[in-house]
């Protein structure tokens, strides 16, 4: 069967290597571009899959057990397959054609040796459906999780100088009244290291024709374009993870958490972690523990402190690849309406010449008199979630006046220069960041030139001025020249 579909996908590396996928229908180019991706790093695919399950620690030991359990809080396979034998047709059978195209992979590079899986499965891919720089599930602790569950054997020692991967990134679109050739420009600037994505065109007989960069194991193009439309994501400073401070009653050898006049038990189950030590597979089960706002991950001040975050597989892994057949504006803003990305800021420019800006589309309804960025009190019914903002409800710009949008991870009160959305119009926790430099800069080369051309425009995305040190510098400056002639010293 592998072979067969296979026959219905061409696979064509242009001078740079980069892999132009064609295939007979969608699943044909899935299968075909995740084929293409475990010919450049099959590693990367499958450590990226390692990861979203939790199952790191069968392959690197002892040291992952905790980043392991994180995951394992909210990914259980059979849920999973549940929600996999849900999902609607089209979407099942690019999950099939994405596990059947590894596995051909795998069929076919008898010298290429997995470290855990063995053999994918379709139901997997909904386990990372989302294709940013670390994953709302990222948020939580380890130590603290391990502190609060764990014993000092395996707990995860802290390393400051670990590298890490750069983060961050900057979207610019321009309207067709500010560039020379008066068509829209868009600008994908992501802050990742060289090899944290694979570059790649996937096209179908069905109308799919997108290129740009997939993470990794993925069969969506997370940052790019179509013939029609082009997407770029910044990360969010929107605030859409919560914590919840639990109130712990005992009563005999039962423990119940205090919810409003109430006192539902809290629910325990067993986790089984997996790992490999040099005598062979072992394992740590690990008793866990949930409110009805999530799963427990932490202790302060007396208090379980219970996680609450977006978990919508089936939308998310959706939204993620419809985005990429859009043709125009409001066929993005339908999919959007799926409400599934709560990690990710989106520039957007089309044909039509239309240019947007839109905040993550999952966002939680809050009362804003409470300080959402700390726990919050989980006895309170008042802190609960009111459903989401969406679209609509949250900052976003659509064909500003001033003729261009931009992010660069702050805040969105400044994406549109003086035709941004209002900040005094939405709730504290819309923001977290406030504006950044990088910000400024790009208000302040945007604003000086008119006219844009492709060059122009990435030539102002690779502008020299520092705007941070223009504020840092003159005071140093000021100190040095007001110090004594015998303090000063030339290093």
């Amino acid at each position: 069967r592998w072979a067969h579909q296979a026959q219905r996908v061409s696979i064509v590396r242009d001078d740079w290597g980069i892999a132009h996928i064609h295939g007979t229908s969608d699943a044909d180019a899935v299968f075909g571009m995740i084929y293409a991706q475990a010919e450049d790093d099959f590693h990367r695919v499958e450590t990226n899959y390692i990861n979203a399950m939790g199952r790191l620690a069968e392959a690197e030991g002892e040291s992952a057990i905790w980043a392991d359990l994180r995951m394992k809080l909210f990914i259980d396979p059979a849920v999973l397959q549940t929600q996999y034998a849900a999902s609607p047709p089209w979407l099942r059978a690019l999950m099939d054609a994405w596990a059947d195209g590894l596995n051909h992979y795998l069929a076919t590079h008898p010298a290429v040796k997995p470290r855990v899986i063995a053999r994918f499965e379709p139901w997997m891919a909904l386990s990372f459906s989302e294709g940013s720089i670390g994953g709302d599930i990222e948020r939580i602790d380890l130590a603290q999780l391990a502190s609060f569950y764990g014993d000092s054997s395996t707990r995860p020692e802290p390393v400051d100088d670990a590298p890490k991967e750069p983060s961050g990134s900057n979207g610019i679109a321009v309207a067709p009244s500010n560039t020379a050739a008066h068509r829209a420009l868009l600008l994908i600037n992501p802050h990742t290291s060289f090899y944290f994505r694979s570059e790649l065109q996937m096209t179908s007989d069905a109308g799919l024709d997108a290129y740009g960069a997939v993470t990794w194991g993925q069969f969506f193009v997370y940052q790019g374009f179509n013939s029609r439309a082009g997407w770029m994501h910044t990360s969010t400073s929107a605030d859409a993870v919560d914590e919840y401070a639990e109130t712990i009653v005992r009563k005999g050898d039962a423990l119940f958490y205090r919810y409003g006049n109430e006192l539902p038990p809290r629910v325990a189950s067993h986790i089984q972690v997996p790992y490999r030590t040099d005598r062979g597979p072992a394992s740590k089960d690990v008793t866990v523990y949930r409110t009805h706002h999530g799963p427990i991950v932490r202790s302060a001040d007396g208090k379980w402190i219970a996680i609450r975050l977006m978990q919508k597989p089936i939308e998310a892994l959706s939204q993620s690849y419809l985005l990429t057949k859009v043709r125009d504006l409001a066929g993005f803003r339908k999919v959007m309406e799926l409400a599934a990305n709560s990690s990710n800021n989106t520039i957007y420019a089309d044909a039509d010449g239309h240019i947007a800006y839109f905040h993550p589309q999952f966002v939680p309804r809050r009362d804003d008199r409470f300080d959402w960025t700390r726990p919050v009190d989980g006895s309170d019914p008042a802190t609960e979630w009111n459903g989401v903002h969406g679209v609509e409800d949250s900052p976003h710009v659509v064909d500003p006046g001033n003729g261009w949008v931009m992010n660069t991870n702050d805040w969105p009160y400044s994406v549109a220069g003086p035709d941004s959305p209002r900040r005094d119009q939405f709730p504290r926790y819309m923001d977290t960041a406030g504006e950044n430099p990088r910000g400024v800069h790009a208000t302040r080369v945007l604003d000086a030139s008119r006219a844009f051309t492709l060059s122009s425009l990435r030539d102002a995305a690779f502008d020299s001025y520092l705007t941070a040190f223009a504020r840092l510098i003159p005071p140093l400056v000021r100190a040095w020249d007001a110090a004594p002639e015998d303090r000063k010293s030339v290093v």
